[in-house]
């Protein structure tokens, strides 16, 4: 059998698509969030901003993507930590990757997740251990850590702003009950 040696130059790199969710952002940061997207992407970013009516001032938009696999992370490494932005990213898997979603909002920092074929949230072993552990020992309910591990935190934060106003495109984001 023979072996080969994979350098930068032979190695395939896997294509992925995904959606950008920018839920509100003040205007002198839009610029700046779409020179970041396109610093990851390779490509210019230019997003349709609309106001974003759960907060004056402040402006939403999405964006198809498509990269490679990986893309959403540092995209969401990218945007991590600007004040007032709060976003969703998601990544679709491949024959090569997991699915991923990340959530931002100031107050509460990054959410991430793996997700699987069908969008749902793939929680892995050690992480429902350590819940169960907190659990017993008193630290906190089993309840409270199983609503961290799905995100719950940042899903009621965001609702409100995943709302659009009238007459805007919008792609819905829901919880999944």
């Amino acid at each position: 059998m023979k072996e080969a040696t994979v350098t930068a130059r032979t190695a395939t790199r896997t294509a992925t698509r995904g959606v950008l969710y920018v839920h509100s952002a003040p205007s002198a940061l839009c610029p700046h969030i779409e020179w970041a997207v396109s610093g990851v992407l390779g490509a210019p970013v230019s997003l349709d901003w609309t106001p974003q009516p759960a907060q004056p001032g402040a402006y939403r938009a999405e964006l198809s993507w498509t990269g490679e696999a990986g893309a959403a992370a540092a995209i969401a490494s990218a945007l991590r930590g600007w004040n007032h932005l709060r976003f969703e990213i998601t990544e679709e898997p491949t024959a090569s990757s997991e699915g991923s979603r990340y959530s931002y909002t100031p107050e509460l920092g990054v959410f991430h997740a793996v997700t699987g074929l069908h969008g749902d949230l793939m929680i892995p072993e050690d992480r429902l251990k350590a819940a169960v552990v907190k659990a017993a020992l008193g630290d906190t309910t089993l309840l409270v850590e199983i609503d961290k591990l799905l995100g719950k935190p940042w899903d009621d934060e965001l609702e409100t702003f995943r709302h659009a106003g009238e007459g805007a495109p919008v792609r819905w984001l829901h919880q999944v009950v």
